[in-house]
C-alpha cells in the first residue's frame, strides 16, 4: 500500500480500512516482519488518530492499519488539554501528517457521566472527573437551542461532543489551523459505531474528498 500523501488520500485510505473491517476482508497491512525493519529507524504515519481510550475502538484495528501508518492519541472521551493539542501538533507540522481525525463512539462512557453531572449533579470519582469537566461544555453547547439536556439522546450528544472537538482543535490550534488554510492538512470527526464497526462522518474541516 502507499502511503497517502494529500487529507483526500489519507480519508480514502482510512475509509478503506473501516470497510474491510467491516465486512471481516481485512488485510492486516504493516503488520509483519518486514515492515517491523522497514520503521526501525524512522515514522512516516499519514493520520494522526486522536480518540476516546475506550479498549473496543482501537485505532490499527478498525481502519485495517499497522505499524507506522497512525499517530495515535487517546484519552477517555477524547478530551483535549495542552499536552494531547501538542501531540497533535507534533503529527502535523513535524511528522507531516496530511490528516488529523477525531474518533468518538456510542456508548461512551464519559459523555454519559457527563450528562449525569449536569441533570444529577453526580460527581465522578477522583481525577476522572477532570474528563467529565471537558466533556461538559460539549453537551452545555446543545442546552442553547432550550432543548433540556435530559430530553436529548445519548447519540445527539456524543454527536455534538466529536464536533465540538473538531472545532476547538481548529480554533485553538494556530498550527492546525493554518495548516488546513493552506491544505497541507484536514480535519475530520468520526463515529464508531459498536454493534457494526462502521465510522461515519460528523464533522469536517478543509477537504478530505468524497466523503
Amino acid at each position: 500500500m502507499t502511503t497517502p500523501l494529500t487529507p483526500a488520500e489519507a480519508w480514502a485510505a482510512l475509509k478503506a480500512g473501516n470497510d474491510r473491517f467491516v465486512n471481516d476482508e481485512m488485510l492486516h497491512p504493516s503488520q509483519g516482519v518486514d515492515r517491523r525493519s522497514e520503521v526501525q529507524h524512522g515514522q512516516n504515519p499519514f493520520a494522526v488518530l486522536f480518540g476516546c481510550s475506550d479498549s473496543r475502538v482501537a485505532a490499527e484495528i478498525i481502519f485495517d492499519r499497522g505499524l507506522g501508518d497512525l499517530f495515535v492519541v487517546r484519552t477517555a472521551g477524547h478530551v483535549l488539554d495542552t499536552t494531547v493539542v501538542g501531540s497533535i501538533e507534533y503529527g502535523v507540522s513535524v511528522l507531516g501528517t496530511p490528516l488529523v481525525v477525531v474518533l468518538g463512539h456510542d456508548s461512551c462512557g464519559a459523555v454519559a457521566a457527563a450528562t449525569e453531572a449536569l441533570t444529577r449533579g453526580t460527581q465522578a470519582p477522583g481525577l476522572v472527573s477532570a474528563v467529565v469537566d471537558r466533556v461538559i461544555p460539549s453537551i452545555v453547547g446543545l442546552t442553547r437551542t432550550g432543548e433540556p439536556v435530559e430530553n436529548l439522546s445519548a447519540a445527539a450528544l456524543g454527536h455534538e461532543h466529536v464536533k465540538h472537538t473538531v472545532l476547538m482543535l481548529q480554533r485553538f490550534s494556530v498550527t492546525l489551523a493554518d495548516a488546513v488554510a493552506a491544505g497541507r492538512c484536514a480535519i475530520v470527526g468520526l463515529e464508531y459505531t459498536l454493534t457494526d464497526g462502521r465510522v461515519r462522518v460528523a464533522e469536517v474541516v478543509g477537504d478530505i474528498g468524497e466523503v
